[in-house]
């Protein structure tokens, strides 16, 4: 959800939506010989450039930002173009991107954004107001191209651009996400070329035009990502001569070419994993409170916004108690303590302790804790009594078995799954696990009865937030959606209507906290552990980085291009950057792998975290 899918994100979705990219099939494992050979991360054969190589798994969902929602898509976007607005790499306050100012109305229905003059698309060409005021009308006007983030303009009634500096952007109702709208603005010199955004991917032609930190420069479907620096980009151009996204489908090998030298970054690393790394020569493990959930989600119904419905949930699942139940019988902190090892923190609400404003847990009276005996007495009052061999009976007579969808490539989704085995065992409830490399596919369709879900949160909560709103639901059964469960409650939505027109930040924080309230009680989403971002790093490859939040804070999947924009090579002589750098955070000389666990197979429709984000 980054998005991040965002904001998404992932989650991880991000989230988790049936999509778009026509043609990401598996990785192949190919793409070592088509990158820099062993040793050779930081220091490429040609000439001695410095490339900064990063370890990735999750696949492209797509290279177009109007239909891109995983956060792997969407770091890479961050890279290759400016937002408005940008997030504070110390706090993730609002800070200028392509706008330099902003202000609003009395009536906070007209925005207004001085857009920056000294900031040139790649080909050389000025970005201006009319970039942005065109990316906005065509995301208002083309239902294809408010695939991904259709959800921040929604609400826009007109978007303007009177003069090259200035945006102007019509409200219907006040929006408090309007320093916050996540959405890539692109160059109208490039993208009116393109009659049909719901097959367009941006992945035919290289170098691709953008204006962000970096330029993508090659992609090979689940192989590798490349770009160069952008030399003309306004805050100075990166340090590193090359970055590379490169695919690993086994975390494993991610790590062992990290202790060869032959990636730079690593993330989403086991406890084991960590451990080992530790006393490794030369590499650095970064620890820090990450802005994920992982959660249990249960499918309540699929079905569009036309009311149709469709899929093969389990209609055990549409009573309540059976929900509460269920959760009642996870033991949340044998979660954390033997699967994460404690490098996680137990869940309670739906946006992670990370963002205090927004943080909320249940009160004691509210709070389902683990207790199978209340469990098994909340499925005995819903009618699904153990039968002679203890098996739970549905109300058919037949035997409650439920099944389970996760991501083969996670081994905390597999871990997982084996507790829930055993505690819904000893419940008498069957269940089946369905760990599979496309989880996309399936969960779209509405076939599974639950799963394990994911996203990354932003620090604006909107998108994570929307994605459980009936607005986010597919058109139709066939249609594309935003919905990350097929979730669709007037409470929470009239909720969050009011939290989005609200801009008073301690009211709105109270509504978001009824949202997470109403959430938590309807049983379909269960935050089970928010976990650490776990990541290695080579200290003889880079020599400082920006974590974000500056203070234990997480390199990879942050809200903003900070990380691989501000890394300094290590014993090489550092390019000056431009005014308006966060400050740095000195982690030795890093360079590290990273590795985004994510969703395997063709089609993304959120940013929903894989094994790192589905968002």
């Amino acid at each position: 959800m980054a998005r991040t899918v965002p904001s998404r994100k992932t989650l991880h979705r991000p989230r988790p939506r049936r999509l778009l990219a026509a043609g990401a099939a598996a990785f192949a494992l190919t793409a070592g010989a088509l990158l820099p050979a062993q040793g050779a991360a930081a220091d490429d054969a040609k000439g001695g450039d410095k490339v900064l190589t990063v370890a990735v798994s999750q696949s492209v969902d797509s290279l177009s930002p109007f239909l891109a929602q995983r956060l792997i898509s969407t770091s890479v976007h961050r890279l290759m173009y400016e937002y408005l607005t940008n997030y504070d790499a110390k706090d993730g306050h609002p800070v200028p991107g392509l706008a330099t100012a902003w202000k609003t109305s009395p009536d906070k229905l007209t925005w207004t954004y001085t857009i920056r003059t000294n900031s040139k698309w790649s080909d050389g060409q000025q970005a201006t107001a009319e970039d942005a005021a065109w990316t906005f009308n065509k995301m208002m006007t083309d239902k294809s191209a408010a695939t991904a983030n259709g959800s921040f303009v929604s609400n826009f009634k007109n978007v303007t651009a009177p003069d090259p500096a200035t945006l102007v952007v019509e409200l219907k109702k006040p929006q408090a996400t309007m320093t916050a709208l996540d959405v890539p603005i692109v160059p109208r010199h490039v993208w009116d070329k393109v009659t049909d955004f719901s097959k367009f991917n941006n992945d035919q032609r290289f170098p691709v035009v953008g204006n962000g930190p970096y330029v993508l420069t090659d992609y090979k479907v689940d192989q590798y990502i490349r770009f160069r620096p952008n030399k003309s980009f306004w805050r100075g151009a990166p340090k590193f001569d090359e970055l590379v996204f490169k695919y690993y489908k086994d975390n494993d090998a991610a790590v062992a070419a990290l202790q060869k030298g032959e990636v730079s970054f690593v993330s989403n690393l086991s406890p084991a994993q960590a451990s080992s790394l530790r006393s490794a020569p030369d590499i650095k493990v970064n620890d820090a409170p990450g802005r994920r959930f992982f959660a249990l989600a249960t499918n309540p119904g699929a079905q569009s916004r036309d009311g149709r419905k469709f899929g093969n949930g389990n209609p055990a699942l549409l009573d309540p108690k059976v929900r509460q139940a269920l959760f009642a019988a996870v033991d949340r902190k044998a979660i954390v303590d033997k699967v994460y090892q404690g490098h996680a923190v137990e869940g309670q609400g739906y946006i992670p302790p990370r963002f205090a404003d927004y943080f909320w847990k249940p009160a004691a009276d509210q709070k389902i804790a683990y207790d199978p005996a209340k469990a098994a007495s909340l499925l005995d009052d819903a009618g699904y009594r153990t039968g002679a061999d203890g098996k739970r009976l549905g109300k058919d007579g037949k035997p409650l078995d439920l099944r389970l969808l996760c991501h083969a490539i996670d081994p905390n989704d597999k871990a997982v799954s084996k507790y829930l085995q055993e505690w819904w065992g000893k419940l008498g409830i069957g269940l089946t696990v369905d760990c599979v490399d496309n989880v996309t596919d399936p969960w779209t369709a509405g076939e599974y009865d639950l799963a394990l879900d994911g996203y990354s949160v932003s620090p604006d909560p909107d998108y994570v937030l929307s994605i459980h709103t009936c607005a986010a639901l597919p058109a139709t059964p066939k249609a594309t959606g935003q919905t990350d469960n097929f979730v669709c409650d007037k409470q929470f939505d009239d909720l969050y209507a009011r939290q989005l027109a609200e801009y008073d930040t301690a009211k709105r924080a109270d509504l978001v906290k009824q949202m997470e309230s109403r959430l938590y009680d309807t049983g379909y989403i269960n935050v089970m552990a928010y976990p650490n971002a776990v990541e290695a790093y080579r200290t003889d490859q880079i020599k400082s980085i920006t974590t974000m939040p500056e203070a234990a804070g997480n390199i990879y999947g942050q809200d903003g291009y900070w990380s691989w924009w501000s890394a300094v090579p290590a014993g090489g002589s550092a390019k000056a950057s431009g005014g308006g750098s966060p400050a740095i955070v000195v982690l030795g000389i890093v360079a590290g792998v990273v590795v985004l666990a994510g969703l395997g197979g063709f089609l993304a429709l959120r940013r929903r975290a894989g094994a790192d984000d589905r968002e």
